[in-house]
């Protein structure tokens, strides 16, 4: 074989590679290329996906600070409901016993007035008076006129025991209208945090089922 023939086919041979060579190096840059757009893509849609949830993060964390300042105002005005029905309670406590010492000092005051009154003929004194005109045959004049006046006199006290007594059940109807007011606030007040509860409640859970997770 003549030595140009050798030598032609070494070139050939060479070019061959380079020609392989050249075209592995383009595909591999491709390649490289393709990949390097995969992780382009894919990290934008990490970073996409990283906003969102963070978006829903920041929506979550304003709700649980929505729920939390409400609760806190739920829970001061449920103490505020608790301290003026308390108040009511204590006044209401005030007036029954005020009332009760009133009807003390009337009844008390009354006896006296019976004592020191000249004119009041007590029913020990009218019964025997009675008893011992009965033992006589008959009822004297006099004695028609202390009946008379012992009886205006029973009258008398029986109408200012009424007028008391009235005074006294506006009293007491006085307070039972406080101790509705103050039951009424008791229950609105435990409306209020129920109601609280359950829209904390109803929070955790809308978060729970579109997260997954508790934020």
């Amino acid at each position: 074989m003549e030595t140009s023939t050798i030598i032609w086919i070494i070139v050939g041979i060479v070019v061959v590679i380079a020609i392989i060579v050249v075209a592995w190096l383009m595909t591999s840059r491709r390649r490289r290329e393709a990949h390097l757009e995969s992780e382009r893509r894919k990290a934008e849609e990490l970073r996409r996906d990283a906003y969102e949830t963070d978006v829903s993060r920041r929506e979550r964390e304003a709700d649980a600070a929505t729920a939390a300042a409400a609760a806190k105002q739920a829970e001061a005005d449920a103490m505020q409901a608790k301290l003026e029905a308390e108040r009511l309670e204590r006044e209401s406590a005030a007036h029954r016993a005020d009332a009760e010492q009133l009807r003390t000092q009337t009844d008390e005051r009354m006896r006296k007035a019976d004592d020191v009154d000249p004119d009041v003929v007590r029913d020990e004194d009218a019964a025997r008076a009675a008893v011992a005109e009965a033992r006589a045959g008959g009822r004297t004049a006099d004695g028609d006129e202390r009946v008379a006046a012992h009886d205006e006199h029973v009258a008398a006290r029986d109408e200012r025991t009424a007028m008391r007594d009235d005074r006294v059940a506006a009293a007491d109807d006085r307070d039972a209208a406080s101790d509705e007011r103050a039951a009424a606030e008791r229950e609105q007040a435990a409306r209020e945090e129920r109601a609280t509860l359950d829209a904390q409640s109803a929070t955790r859970e809308r978060r729970d089922t579109e997260t997954g997770r508790p934020v």
